[in-house]
């Protein structure tokens, strides 16, 4: 189910929400949890198909191996550390069979000379997702700090749908005091204002922004051969606007939803295109992943008596998981080794004391951002290099062909890109948000606008993923 619908604004959130918010207010916490939860496991259900029983089944092994760990906390041994490992696999496994099981096929044949078929596993909703929050929680709970969590507040904590299918990735450490701290109450006027300012903001972004012009600019990489030097900037520029408003739209609106529910959800999102290198623009960009890598990854790598080879290793191998994550393919794990290279380039300069004037910086890290997304969406590196190639061949340079590359997408473009760099982002204007007048007519005209235009509505970029 998208947010950015018709069955969802009109009919899931407010049954779902008079349902809790009564409840509550009645003093039935725990029934307004369980709510919930039967609430987000059915929206799971809803677009997930034939992979439900097995995230149902996921849910529960997690459970029981965390409660384990937790419990065994004092009393270490190689049969709590087998079970933490199995735990682990079994994650991996799962995540493993449904998103990389036709690119370890398709590397089986072509080193072996064989002709395989391939599965064509349909990716399950926001596996990637929940499986890292399911990997967290079973770390922690490996280190002892989930014993005191019970079944109904895990359950929230994994199942919450706001967040549960594309972020942001949520610790259960954010989320889980919260769930246990809810009591009888009414409504909280003033949060419910804010959330849906945020949920209209994050509406607006994907409906008005992101779904014209990922179309556009996917239409012109299912052709990337035959791109030419408008359609190739158009298509790069494109994507680059597109993913910014897809995703940090809809964070925006799970985090607009987590506050209508009396719950907050942390940012993932800051202006992430203000960024003067690579370092902090992935302090700005997918924070909540960021920050998963940084504590599960760089972490478990870096040691700071090592000095700064193991400094810049653990990054290295930071960006490798990440590039992997982030899809089955080469194109993706090169992806996230230019990444990688590109913030140890970023700490290198900070710590020799280096500079660069800021609109320098800034024209270096941005024209970084628009390369590796071209690579990113592209489906293979000769589709990649014909692309960026093209961006600079002046020869192939016309403004016929594709009406929409040539007029519609640059309109669309700067105005993306302008409102990305001048207004202030959601968080900002967030936290300045009152229940006045002037906020509620604002919310008002982006529900509206953005319901003129749910007619057709794309999903999510990172939906199944």
């Amino acid at each position: 189910m998208i947010f950015s619908s018709y069955v969802f604004v009109l009919v899931f959130l407010p049954i779902v929400f008079g349902t809790y918010s009564l409840l509550l207010a009645r003093g039935f916490t725990r029934a307004a949890k369980w709510t919930l939860v039967v609430a987000s496991l059915w929206f799971y259900a809803y677009g997930s198909g034939s992979f439900f029983p097995f995230f149902l089944g996921s849910v529960a092994f997690n459970y029981v191996v965390g409660r384990r760990l937790g419990a065994s906390f004092d009393r270490p041994g190689w049969s709590r550390r087998a079970l933490f490992v199995g735990g682990l696999l079994g994650n991996v496994a799962l995540l493993g069979y449904y998103k990389y099981t036709d690119f370890a096929i398709a590397n089986y044949n072509a080193l072996f000379g064989e002709s395989v078929a391939f599965k064509h596993i349909v990716l399950p909703i926001g596996i990637s997702f929940f499986t890292f929050q399911l990997i967290a929680y079973l770390v922690d709970s490996y280190r002892g700090l989930t014993r005191e969590y019970e079944l109904l507040n895990y359950l929230l904590f994994i199942t919450f749908f706001p967040q549960l299918i594309v972020g942001p990735i949520v610790h259960h450490g954010d989320v889980v005091p919260q769930y246990d701290a809810l009591k009888r109450s009414p409504p909280n006027l003033a949060l419910v204002s804010k959330g849906l300012f945020l949920f209209s903001m994050g509406c607006a972004k994907k409906l008005l922004f992101a779904d014209p012009l990922s179309e556009w600019s996917q239409s012109g990489f299912d052709n990337a051969q035959a791109l030419n030097m408008v359609e190739s900037w158009a298509s790069s520029l494109g994507y680059v606007v597109s993913y910014y408003y897809d995703l940090s739209g809809y964070a925006d609106m799970a985090i607009g939803l987590g506050l209508m529910f009396g719950i907050a959800i942390p940012i993932n999102f800051n202006s992430p295109y203000k960024a003067r290198n690579f370092a902090d623009y992935w302090r700005r960009w997918h924070i909540t992943l960021s920050r998963f890598l940084g504590d599960y990854v760089f972490r478990s790598v870096h040691d700071r008596n090592k000095g700064s080879a193991n400094f810049y290793f653990a990054i290295f191998v930071t960006f490798l998981v990440s590039g992997f994550w982030h899809g089955a393919g080469w194109t993706f794990v090169v992806w996230g080794v230019i990444n990688g290279l590109f913030v140890m380039s970023s700490h290198m300069m900070d710590r020799a004391g280096k500079r660069l004037p800021f609109l320098l910086a800034w024209v270096l890290t941005f024209a970084g951002i628009v390369g590796t997304r071209v690579l990113f969406v592209s489906s293979s590196f000769s589709d990649a290099l014909h692309v960026l190639s093209s961006m600079f061949d002046l020869s192939s340079f016309t403004l016929s062909g594709n009406a929409n590359m040539a007029t519609k997408m640059p309109l669309y473009i700067a105005a993306g890109l302008f409102v990305a760099f001048t207004f202030k982002n959601s968080n900002e204007l967030a936290s300045r948000f009152k229940p006045n007048t002037r906020f509620a007519l604002i919310t008002a005209v982006l529900i509206v606008v953005s319901l003129l235009n749910m007619s057709d509505v794309r999903g999510f970029l990172y939906f199944q993923f």
